[in-house]
């Protein structure tokens, strides 16, 4: 699966430029050292958190995207450092208990 096809499947909100990576599986956290010790390279990740340092950690383990629920956005400097990092930031309305079911639905499993 890509990130492209998740976005199509979940009706996700493309907020930094799409990089249609392959996803490898996902990883739902809100402490980013928990994501560094744990997410794997090509993982989507699940947060609520819209700071900077997502974007920071989704560049050192590489990850596919970040999809960031509960309605949360990020502000223009974490969309400035996506771009600048080549990481696609997503968005939804939903909670993130709700994007890993759907997720686990389409086969994406967990890192």
């Amino acid at each position: 699966m890509t990130v492209n096809e998740i976005v199509s499947a979940l009706e996700l909100t493309v907020v930094s430029e799409l990089q249609d990576s392959a996803v490898t599986g996902a990883y739902a956290a809100d402490l980013l050292s928990d994501v560094v010790g744990n997410a794997q390279p090509g993982n989507v990740l699940i947060t609520v958190q819209v700071h900077r340092n997502v974007v920071a950690v989704a560049g050192l383990v590489g990850l596919a995207a970040v999809i960031i629920t509960h309605g949360r956005v990020p502000d223009s400097d974490v969309l400035t450092a996506a771009r600048d990092n080549n990481v696609t930031v997503l968005t939804t309305a939903e909670s993130s208990f709700t994007v890993a079911g759907r997720l686990y639905a389409l086969g994406v499993r967990s890192a």
